[in-house]
């Protein structure tokens, strides 16, 4: 059972610890050993590189990591920025994000070094390099856009969602000196890829089928067959050898002792792995981590606010709110409006707990608030504008609210076994008890304690008839008796001297009303 006590201290503290651990941690995942580091270069020497790894899927997180280490090593003077991929793609949003990070990038040539996989979205990415160095037995393609379906299997995206990266793709294969219709082949399965020679000059192209039905000089060149990797019902993906035929990749390499010769960058090339805190924080961006940290959060929240000042209900709720957050700024998915909303709710609660009697509006509100924050920190965009984004939407409400369900579970059991278990029962208030024939005064014996060292609260009964002692506002003390007893009314003032009656218990919180005569 809870004693059902909050000082502002309690709150004011909770609040501001998490905003402490939030900053400390901010600093340490924003550092990085590049970032003091400045390249100069003489006018004699080779350019300067440096090696940054995408050996994930594309998601807010590793979108938001890539980005940082690109403007470090650009910010640093590097001449070259080599992307060491090895990815089976990801979300849409971020891989156009990062796309377009990297076609803005003038200052700087960019390469994408593939030697094993730049799948769906990595392919996209490296269609967006300056250059693309590939191992011959290397893959690249496949960026067919797909989705979770409401029964669970993936599904082709709308047309609309498919237009758009096929669009992506041949914009920038154009703005980077590579064929469109491959680009635009790699999202569209139904397309037909051939290659085509003008009749006067000898110029080969490549067309698709739905190009050359609208092509108005089709006439003047010779129609080829289609290309093994361009058939119906595929999505365009080749190896290193067949990519640098045609014309996709620039090159071929063996090993990464060559990358010297190759981009003419000074050795050793350094590379930018991922630090401690980017290795917590993805960890921690996890679905079940997720899960995890919100029920568990919860539910020690709902211990501190049972207790007064802070206690390890209180340490523990910050320690899994903290570390949520800070993860999700991390990730670039939250920032302080969602804290602050989270805070909010806090103290939304509390006011509902300790100030208004019942539960009503500001518990509702709070509620809302506390798991809305939550949802609102896991994501980019607010409003969902395509299909990939209502299922990231989905996903994130239906991950918040199974913790919530779990939180509910967690507090059936607590509250009906918190006394059993071992270390846990220091958390409640125990009714003291006498020691029997023969113990030591707070001894344990066999015997059931007396009525009269019973709190007052176990005492009274709905219907008892008592005296306030003080002012209700609403909370106060009243007399039964001889038993003083913490009170609160429904949300009328009462004065000092009135009679009651009680009219309610809910736990250790004794609910009375004037009496009416």
């Amino acid at each position: 059972m809870y004693t059902k006590n909050l000082n502002a201290f309690s709150l004011n503290t909770l609040s501001l610890a998490i905003a402490c651990v939030l900053s400390v941690l901010s600093i340490g995942m924003l550092a990085s050993p590049l970032t003091a580091q400045v390249f100069k270069r003489e006018k004699d020497e080779k350019r300067t590189a440096v090696i940054i790894e995408l050996h994930e899927d594309l998601n807010p997180l590793s979108g938001a990591i890539l980005s940082r280490k690109f403007k470090e090593a650009v910010d640093s003077g590097a001449d070259v920025v080599i992307f060491d991929i090895n990815s089976p793609g990801g979300r849409v949003d971020v891989t156009f994000e990062l796309m377009d990070m990297l076609l803005e990038a003038d200052n700087v040539e960019t390469v994408a070094m593939i030697e094993r996989d730049a799948i769906s979205g990595a392919a996209l990415f490296a269609l967006a390099c300056d250059k693309i160095i590939m191992k011959p037995g290397a893959r690249l393609g496949d960026a067919g856009v797909i989705v979770l379906g409401i029964s669970g299997e993936f599904r082709y995206a709308e047309a609309k969602s498919r237009s758009m990266v096929a669009q992506k793709a041949r914009d920038t294969a154009a703005a980077t000196g590579r064929p469109p219709v491959l680009a635009e082949k790699m999202t569209d399965k139904d397309m037909v890829v051939f290659s085509a020679t003008e009749k006067e000059t000898g110029e080969q192209q490549y067309f698709s089928d739905k190009e050359w039905d609208a092509f108005e000089d089709s006439e003047k060149w010779e129609r080829g067959k289609p290309i093994r990797e361009g058939g119906k019902e595929m999505f365009f993906i080749a190896n290193g050898r067949r990519l640098v035929e045609l014309g996709v990749a620039d090159q071929t390499f063996d090993s990464r002792d060559q990358l010297g010769e190759i981009l003419d960058v000074a050795e050793p090339i350094e590379t930018l792995g991922p630090t401690w805190a980017e290795r917590i924080a993805r960890f921690l961006n996890t679905g079940w981590m997720t899960f995890f940290l919100i029920a568990v959060g919860l539910l020690a929240l709902v211990v501190e606010l049972s207790a007064p000042g802070i206690s390890a209900g209180g340490l523990m709720s910050l320690l899994c709110f903290g570390l949520f957050f800070w993860s999700r700024f991390a990730a670039g998915t939250s920032g302080w409006l969602e804290v602050m909303l989270f805070a909010l709710g806090i103290v939304f609660i509390a006011c509902e707990l300790f100030v208004i009697p019942g539960f009503g509006i500001a518990g509702l509100a709070g509620i809302g608030l506390l798991l809305g924050s939550l949802v609102m920190a896991s994501r980019r965009v607010l409003i969902p504008e395509n299909a990939q984004q209502w299922d990231g939407l989905g996903s994130d409400v239906l991950t918040v609210m199974g913790a919530f369900g779990a939180f509910l579970v967690g507090l059936f059991l607590l509250s009906h076994y918190i006394g059993d278990i071992p270390g846990l029962s220091r958390l409640t208030l125990q009714p003291p008890v006498l020691a029997g024939a023969g113990g030591m005064a707070g001894g344990m014996t066999d015997e059931a304690p007396m009525d009269s060292m019973l709190p007052g609260w176990q005492r009274v009964s709905v219907g008892d008839v008592g005296r306030t002692v003080s002012p209700l506002r609403p909370s106060g003390r009243i007399q039964v008796g001889d038993i003083t007893v913490d009170v609160a009314t429904e949300g009328d003032f009462v004065d000092s001297g009135t009679e009651v009656t009680v009219i309610g218990k809910q736990g250790a919180r004794v609910l009375v009303r004037p009496t009416v005569v």
